[in-house]
């Protein structure tokens, strides 16, 4: 078990999984979504970057693991990305002894750091809101809501809040406010991909990027991306009776004890080494890391 605790928030690492606390007073994005568990087959790598004051440890996720960053394509800000961490001065030997956990354990799983092509990790829960400009927007699981402030174009507010089901919806894009360009969240629909400015579209909020709340919006379009990916139930036509239930897969022969498993690692990370896949430093790190838990 390898942990590091700064105010920046916590990371702790089981061998499994890295599990990711927010700190107390950090960035809205990363204080709504909360705790967040990584599987280690979902990460890519892991690097700790030194600096006068101490460091950043950046946890890099295979491409399309992540509903949060899928939703953000590049656009987070260090400071609302979850798997970036701020570390203070004295707890950079830390930060690099997790570091080398990590990358230890990626190589002896043999983790491929390509991209996926489904979501590994949950995202934001539900209900979920954020966003500003000139309103917010709102998803309960099943149905997306965009209610208006008295910022928003009277084309908007003459026709209230806007409720789009879930099944109506085709796409969600967001992109934050760069510069002097506003942003927005768009949501499309079957057959009406909207092209109209933010401004006027009732499908879309404006993002003016005047507070720091407003890039939670990607929270919401992340929470949407979750379930417009989950795969669709099969219908029953209701003159024919409900299917019987699945039965229970036959019982898996038990896997091999952990003594077993760690043999085969070293077995194959000999092979590695004799291919010259592996460097020696490579090799003898994560020889010893094998060993270490025989």
């Amino acid at each position: 078990m390898a942990d590091i605790i700064t105010r920046d928030g916590t990371w702790g690492f089981d061998g499994d999984a890295i599990r990711i606390v927010p700190g107390g007073k950090v960035h809205p994005v990363r204080q709504d979504l909360g705790e967040i568990i990584v599987p280690l087959h979902a990460v890519a790598g892991v690097s700790f970057e030194p600096d006068r004051k101490g460091g950043r440890l950046r946890l890099r996720l295979r491409s399309g693991a992540c509903p949060v960053l899928r939703a953000a394509d590049g656009r987070l800000k260090d400071a609302s990305d979850p798997y970036h961490l701020v570390v203070e001065k004295d707890r950079t030997g830390v930060a690099e002894y997790l570091v080398d956990e990590i990358r230890n354990a990626l190589l002896i799983e043999q983790v491929p750091d390509g991209p996926v092509d489904r979501f590994l990790l949950p995202g934001p829960s539900v209900p979920v809101s954020g966003g500003g400009g000139d309103g917010t927007a709102s998803f309960d699981g099943e149905t997306v809501r965009l209610s208006w402030n008295w910022k928003a174009a009277e084309s908007k507010t003459a026709g209230g809040t806007v409720s789009l089901p879930l099944p109506e919806v085709t796409g969600v894009r967001w992109v934050p406010s760069i510069g002097l360009e506003n942003g927005s969240l768009r949501f499309d629909r079957a057959g009406a991909v909207s092209t109209a400015p933010a401004t006027f579209d009732p499908y879309s909020l404006e993002l003016w990027g005047l507070s720091k709340r407003e890039y939670t919006a990607v929270l919401v379009a992340a929470a949407v991306l979750v379930r417009l990916r989950a795969p669709a139930r099969r219908a029953v036509p209701r003159d024919l009776p409900s299917p019987a239930p699945e039965l229970a897969p036959a019982a898996a022969a038990p896997a091999a004890d952990d003594h077993d498993l760690l043999l085969r690692r070293l077995r194959e990370l000999g092979e590695l080494y004799g291919a010259g896949v592996l460097t020696d430093e490579e090799f003898a790190t994560a020889k010893a890391a094998v060993l270490k838990r025989l």
